[in-house]
């Protein structure tokens, strides 16, 4: 599930929870919205952590640096 995917089931559990007056008969609607924000809030979180562990960092001062046109034939 990407983040579009949890900001729908944040947004859908906000309704649910705070905008819709529906009583039906063996399920709380509101308690339903608040699970969807929940799973919402936790999936976001999780996808930005797994984002933030992909980007890949410069590197450090000590390290040795390629050239890439060292490996040109010159004639």
């Amino acid at each position: 599930m990407g983040i579009g995917g949890c900001i729908v089931l944040l947004a859908v559990g906000a309704v649910l929870t705070f905008a819709v007056d529906w009583h039906i008969a063996g399920i709380n609607v509101d308690l339903v919205g608040i699970i969807m924000m929940i799973v919402g809030i936790i999936g976001i979180a999780t996808y930005v952590s797994i984002l933030k562990r992909r980007r890949t960092q410069p590197p450090s001062p000590g390290a040795p640096v390629v050239d890439v046109e060292d490996n040109r034939y010159y004639r």
